[in-house]
């Protein structure tokens, strides 16, 4: 087991062919009952083309809206999703079975016409993410919607299927530098679903550069039509000039 264990030891970069996996991603909601994903990521020359995230907790209903008791207390009756995004080939989502796959269906981000109407999902984690902050960028984009907690990347498969329209995951500490696996699978799903991903400088998301994503501080994750006033409020809040 030890020997499998450090076959997980590459160093990532810009070359070659590379698998990114997440046994457990959002472990204290795993724990506690709530939200949790498995994620895989295959990732050619730094550039992420497949990512696939199994979702337990999800509800399988894509039009499921979100609610604020996503962070604890599941069942298993009615929930658990498998999503997946290869590049340049758009998003799908099926029911997790045993056995063979279920059909999936094409999932796609819920285009925003009112700022003020969208859902903001978060993390439940405040190590993780600024809650003041986005409870400030909130107040500045008018939305009165509360924010929807969860753990782990299932925060971008809601968005990526329109239960939910806007994740943010805000720096809480200037020398943190977020995990590749956190988030290469989650990425490239909100893309394929016709969203934008972005760090708070506005900047994609670098995976070439090695274990971390070096280059980049923090997420934001919203419908392309959208994101640019997202972010440009996150700036203002953030004070990045």
């Amino acid at each position: 087991m030890l020997t499998f264990i450090d076959y997980g030891n590459s160093k990532g970069g810009a070359k070659g062919r590379i698998w990114a996996i997440d046994p457990i991603d959002g472990t204290k909601g795993f724990l506690r009952g709530g939200q949790y994903a498995v994620c895989l990521a295959l990732m050619v020359d730094g550039d992420v083309k497949v990512g696939v995230l199994g979702c337990p907790n999800l509800p399988i209903d894509d039009a499921a809206p979100l609610s604020g008791g996503m962070e604890s207390g599941q069942t298993d009756e009615g929930k658990g999703c498998l999503f997946s995004g290869v590049l340049g080939q758009g998003a799908v989502s099926r029911p997790l079975t045993t056995g063979a796959l279920a059909a999936s269906q094409k999932i796609s981000m819920k285009a925003i016409t009112d700022i003020a109407a969208a859902t903001f999902c978060e993390s439940v984690e405040a190590g993780h993410s600024s809650h003041g902050d986005q409870a400030e960028i909130a107040k500045k984009l008018g939305i009165t919607n509360p924010s929807v907690r969860m753990d782990s990347q299932a925060k971008y498969a809601s968005i990526a299927r329109g239960a939910g329209d806007i994740y943010l995951r805000l720096p809480v500490k200037a020398t943190y530098q977020e995990k590749i696996w956190d988030h290469a699978a989650g990425d490239l799903i909100v893309r394929e679903a016709g969203g934008a991903v972005t760090d708070i400088h506005g900047k994609r998301l670098d995976f070439s550069i090695g274990r971390t994503l070096a280059d980049n501080k923090g997420v934001v994750a919203a419908p392309t039509g959208g994101h640019a006033q997202v972010l440009a409020v996150v700036q203002e809040v953030l004070k990045i000039k």
